[in-house]
């Protein structure tokens, strides 16, 4: 007989909350199903993953038998998700976290490393009266393998490959589902925990940690949180999305992932399903802006130091992303025997546009520099020597035409955002003092005199690409890079997207072929770029009710996905997306700075805006200190020994 769970189908996207310990991730419904987990690492091959398949995919739920009522929250500046399930007879609580802490190393000089366990632990409390609980385990062996044999051992669940869950509940074995099942009746006062472990590191039980380590990992996120500089009506916002940015860290290497999943719809029924678990730079830059104008360092200095050994490999040229423990070839594979989120196929891992030739990369780097060194980090010689080669290589090819930043498969094009980060490229290389800073700002002007020559439409707006009509909302950022352009012809920009591009709050990046069929929804980072844009032309009223309006849009847990229906306003992409979040940051910061000083507060560049926003609030000596100090690892505050993982 199919159980309720069986028969449930797919959760809408923005159901969903994400836990993880910065190495993996889980995705965890609000009914109590986790439908996708990878432990260890975020490109793992997921061991649950019913959000791809709803009938193949591994889950493992834990919900009561009687109609409830639920509710649910992240406690407090954490990343441990509770749910509140509310019964008749009784209230039970599943809180679901992924343990992580700091590890001091004294004999590395007291360099602080992030350690996990790799577990996942789910704690399950009866708070009033009795509920009973039915709980599901049927784990995968990866994508091509989607259910595998359980045995009972003891307090263990063993699959024939794969992760042990540890429970000390009376589980039984539903052979034709492949599935662990325990039904069981909690009383009030009482806790039961479930983990799910890749791996032990001791002969002591999980089952026997997992109250300490969930204080630990409890500890962990405050610590981690109290370094959040921003201060405005939008607290509560810019700190879910900063603990989101921190959750899609990949400790071990400092790289930083687009999104938690792979294949989810861009539009329901299409096939613009893309894997998003690897580490783009231009999406990683953006992130770091945006960590960087809320304070946070240490993130940049271990990114920084990811991609100097990631572009040795591909020397003398950089990829647009890499695998997170540096891989350099990410083939693209579609996996046609699972129907998709939705029944939209196909799910794939890997990216094809891994080997793409985008321009824009280049000046994401070079900015990224300018911006590193303005927060009191320290570039090596051969960092230099890096920089300087690629600024050589935009000299070189900033006159071919590329891809685009959306990774467009159809013919190349010369994108008028690629030649705008070409102009950042060279903008950069003369603020690195590279020796011969005039060479660069000639340079500079060249390209900025081909944009307005060539890119510049008949009615005055900043077209797509020099040899197409249109526009594309990535001309947005133009301001936000320094580009020198009046505010009467970026106005003109502006307009062409709001008649073009806008839906209510929500813009499309374009409207143009792109070399693929099917829809797709509004990207939510194109509306906070609109938010910028605004405030760039002084129309800070008209901002913050945009604001304020896609704010709304979060769910009930403040996440974003990558895209949105405009009509529905349900989630669409990749989930939850790295992209979004940081565009919220990066408009609440401009606020706030438009706020004290109007246009005169946001202009400049990234490292321009970093300083005033931070500097403003606790000092920027102080900013300067605090920032070298975590981007070596150092000690902070002095909570250090009270999140130790492992003694």
């Amino acid at each position: 007989m199919q159980s309720r769970d069986d028969a449930r189908g797919y959760r809408p996207i923005r159901d969903y909350g994400i836990i993880g310990d910065c190495h993996g991730n889980a995705l965890v419904a609000s009914d109590g199903g986790i439908d996708w987990c990878c432990l260890g690492r975020h490109d793992e091959d997921p061991v649950l993953f019913r959000l791809l398949d709803a009938e193949k995919g591994g889950y493992w739920s834990i919900r009561p038998t009687a109609e409830a009522e639920h509710s649910r929250r992240y406690r407090p500046d954490t990343n441990i998700l509770e749910t509140t399930f509310e019964t008749e007879g009784g209230s039970l609580t599943v809180t679901d976290l992924m343990p992580v802490g700091r590890h001091v190393d004294a004999a590395a000089h007291d360099y602080v490393r992030l350690i996990a366990p790799f577990w996942l632990i789910r704690r399950v409390t009866c708070t009033r009266g009795r509920v009973e609980v039915e709980i599901r385990f049927r784990p995968s062996a990866g994508l091509d393998e989607p259910s595998v044999a359980l045995e009972l051992d003891g307090e263990m669940i063993r699959p024939e490959r794969g992760p042990v869950l540890f429970s000390r509940l009376p589980f039984e074995l539903a052979e034709e589902e492949r599935a662990a099942v325990a039904r069981v009746t909690v009383e009030a006062g009482t806790t039961h925990d479930l983990v799910l472990a890749a791996r032990t590191v001791s002969n002591q039980s999980p089952l026997d940690r997992a109250a300490e380590l969930t204080t630990i990992t409890e500890a962990f996120w405050r610590e981690w949180l109290t370094f959040n500089r921003y201060t405005g009506p939008h607290a509560r916002s810019v700190a879910r999305s900063a603990l989101a940015l921190k959750l899609l860290t990949y400790a071990p290497t400092g790289a930083i992932i687009a999104a938690a999943t792979t294949s989810l719809p861009e539009a329901i029924g299409g096939e613009r399903n893309w894997d998003y678990r690897y580490s783009w730079l231009r999406d990683s830059c953006f992130t770091l802006y945006a960590l960087a104008g809320i304070g946070y360092g240490g993130e940049a200095r271990r990114y920084v130091d990811y991609l100097t050994s990631c572009i040795r490999k591909t020397l003398p040229r950089e990829q647009i992303m890499y695998g997170i423990e540096r891989e350099t070839v990410l083939t693209e594979k579609t996996h046609d025997h699972l129907e998709g989120y939705a029944q939209s196929p196909p799910v794939r891992t890997g990216n094809g546009a891994w080997d793409q030739r985008q321009i824009d990369v280049y000046g994401q780097v070079l900015d990224l520099a300018v911006l590193y060194e303005c927060l009191g980090g320290r570039l090596g010689r051969q960092e230099h020597r890096l920089l300087e080669a690629f600024a050589a290589l935009v000299e070189k090819e900033w006159t071919i035409a590329d891809h685009g930043l959306w990774e467009m498969r159809g013919p190349s094009l010369h994108h008028v955002h690629g030649k705008l980060m070409a102009w950042v490229a060279a903008d950069r290389a003369a603020d690195l003092g590279f020796g011969k800073a005039e060479h660069w700002r000639s340079l500079a002007k060249e390209i900025e005199a081909t944009i307005k020559n060539r890119g510049i439409a008949p009615e005055g707006y900043l077209r797509q690409a020099f040899e197409r009509e249109g526009v594309d909302a990535a001309n947005l950022l133009a301001p936000m890079l320094g580009f020198p352009m009046d505010d009467a012809a970026f106005a003109k920009t502006v307009d062409a997207v709001d008649e073009q591009l806008r839906h209510g709050p929500f813009l499309h990046r374009y409207k143009t072929d792109d070399g693929l069929p099917g829809d797709e929804g509004a990207f939510l980072i194109c509306s906070f770029w609109h938010v910028d844009a605004l405030l760039s032309l002084d129309r800070g009223e008209e901002a913050e009710a945009m604001f304020q309006e896609l704010e709304a849009c979060a769910n009930d847990l403040d996440l974003f996905s990558e895209e949105i229906d405009t009509d529905s306003r349900a989630f669409l992409g990749n989930f939850p997306q790295a992209f979004t979040h940081l565009a919220l940051i990066a408009s609440a910061v401009n606020l706030n700075l438009y706020k004290a000083d109007g246009k005169a507060g946001i202009k400049g560049t990234y490292a321009d805006r970093a300083r005033r926003a931070v500097g403003a609030v606790y000092g920027w000596r102080g900013m300067l200190k605090g920032m070298r100090a975590r981007g070596r690892g150092s000690r902070v505050r002095n909570s250090s020994d009270s999140v130790l993982l492992w003694p």
